[in-house]
């Protein structure tokens, strides 16, 4: 399907990552111009790099640094003119899993400041440079974010990574819906908030099926995302052509997922043995 988007300069943060590649991949098959963003490692994009000289350039930047978020959309605008669609992908989950009670407030903080923080900057920086943007280049204007289901369900043990994207996902989407209208009238933000998804990250559901099972138990499909199922989304929720008028709207992509499984038939039997 044509969505709109051939040659619209789309800039995404954390691209070199699991989720951030394939949306670049989907990107490019739709004929986009891509400034991937990356932190420490961009590896991954170099096949792309090759293939796509002509319409993906790569920068490094560390996004909770003022300065660098600055250079980051001078150099892509300099490169592609200015960026019309923000991908917000960035974000760490620190390890080990740490009950609150446990957390140290340095974790606590540098979660903050990598998944909050950053995406303020970013997504400030986006807006001041869509004011001066013609209004050809303002009629694509798209934010979307990247949430999770921890922003909405939490997850024990990482109440840091929750918080930030509860921030994202409702405080921080439903604001900007009616703020990027000031400056771009057709401008949209929405947020992609996935669950588990077949990453790096996810390997550990291979090694602990007692894991896998809690992952799956409360979700009707039963399976674990794929990177291509939250790219596809992304991309289509960025594309005024088909999704025009959404705006404001947290799209979870999880299975179809009621919840979380806080406890297994031995942990209550268990319980219920105590008390007796």
């Amino acid at each position: 399907m044509n969505l709109g988007l051939k040659d619209v300069h789309v800039l995404i943060t954390g691209a070199s990552g699991g989720i951030g590649l394939a949306t670049a991949k989907e990107y490019l098959a739709q004929g986009a111009k891509i400034t991937a963003h990356y932190n420490t490692n961009n590896r991954t994009l170099a096949p792309l790099l090759e293939a796509h000289a002509d319409v993906l350039h790569a920068v490094q930047a560390d996004v909770s640094q003022e300065d660098a978020v600055a250079r980051l959309f001078t150099e892509a605008s300099a490169r592609f003119g200015p960026v019309q669609i923000v991908i917000v992908n960035h974000g760490i989950s620190p390890e080990p899993e740490t009950p609150v009670a446990d957390m140290s407030l340095e974790r606590w903080r540098r979660t903050l400041t990598v998944n909050l923080d950053a995406v303020f900057l970013v997504t400030r920086e986006y807006l001041r440079g869509l004011r001066v943007a013609s209004d050809e280049a303002k009629a694509k204007a798209a934010i979307i974010l990247i949430g999770s289901t921890s922003g909405k369900y939490g997850i024990a043990g990482k109440a840091d990574y929750a918080a930030t994207k509860s921030a994202m996902m409702y405080g921080l989407t439903l604001t900007l819906k009616n703020e990027i209208v000031k400056i771009a009238p057709l401008g949209r933000v929405n947020c992609i908030a996935p669950g588990w998804v077949w990453t790096p990250m996810a390997e550990v559901l291979k090694e602990q099926p007692e894991k896998m099972f809690r992952a799956l138990a409360t979700m009707p499909l039963k399976k674990i995302a794929t990177a291509e199922d939250v790219a596809n989304q992304i991309v289509i929720s960025s594309s005024a052509k088909v999704s025009g008028h959404v705006s404001g709207q947290v799209i979870m992509v999880e299975g179809g997922m009621e919840g979380r499984l806080l406890n297994l038939p031995e942990d209550i039997a268990k319980e219920q043995a105590g008390a007796n």
